[in-house]
């Protein structure tokens, strides 16, 4: 589904993704860990074609991405939950939701919304509000239903925990592994190492631009490395 080799990007004369390779097989959620300022929101920009890599390939479904937009990935089947949530404040749940489906002109979308809002209850009873009234467990619901709405084949999680209640972070990752169930390929950017890894079925570990440890994710849970540096141990 997902292929990256070799990727680079840089911020002026900083080196922020060093050669990095990875791979996300069709039906699998996979996830990338790592401390603040690793690259790992960086990564998944360049995956997503709002940073131009320097140097390396991106390749979705076997096809390079070297000439296409972000939007244009989406039509291809890639959608991005991006770090921060941004939804669209003033616009009410069921609008943010139909701009997820902004390019599609076909008669599932209605579906979609009842899929949507059967996924996460809490969303149909907000369906009038306006996004930036919500919670912020709640804007994260409705970020990851406004990129469900494009029917994606991919989906780019970037850090779906970060400033959320334990409580809420529980149910954010459980509507994540039914998406996961449900047949969704998932690339998951999480700085919360254990529920990341408890999630996943693979993993990469990102320290300072570069992967330094990939393998399945049991056994990088196990790993005295990961425990010592992720998980305080």
């Amino acid at each position: 589904m997902l292929e990256v080799q070799g990727l680079e990007v840089h911020y002026g004369g900083i080196a922020a993704v060093k050669g990095v390779d990875l791979d996300v097989r069709e039906g699998e959620l996979v996830c990338l860990i790592g401390a603040n300022g690793a690259g790992k929101t960086t990564t998944l920009k360049a995956i997503a074609a709002m940073l131009r890599p320097s140097k390396g390939e991106v390749r979705l479904g076997g096809k390079s991405t070297r000439a296409l937009a972000s939007f244009e990935l989406v039509r291809r089947g890639l959608a991005l939950v991006p770090e921060g949530r941004g939804i669209f404040g003033r616009l009410t749940v069921r609008e943010n939701l139909e701009m997820g489906a902004y390019h599609r002109n076909d008669r599932g979308v209605g579906q979609d919304l009842e899929k949507v809002f059967a996924l996460m209850p809490r969303l149909y009873e907000r369906r009038e509000q306006t996004g930036g009234t919500l919670s912020g467990g709640e804007q994260q619901m409705l970020a990851i239903g406004r990129a469900l709405m494009s029917r994606p084949k991919l989906l780019l999680l970037d850090e779906p925990s970060m400033g959320l209640a334990p409580l809420i972070v529980q149910k954010v990752f459980e509507t994540i592994q039914t998406v996961a169930r449900q047949g969704v390929t998932i690339l998951l950017v999480e700085q919360n190492a254990k529920l990341a890894l408890q999630l996943a079925g693979r993993g990469y570990v990102m320290e300072s631009g570069a992967i330094v440890l990939a393998g399945e994710a049991s056994a990088l849970l196990a790993d005295r490395r990961v425990r010592e540096a992720y998980l305080g141990e």
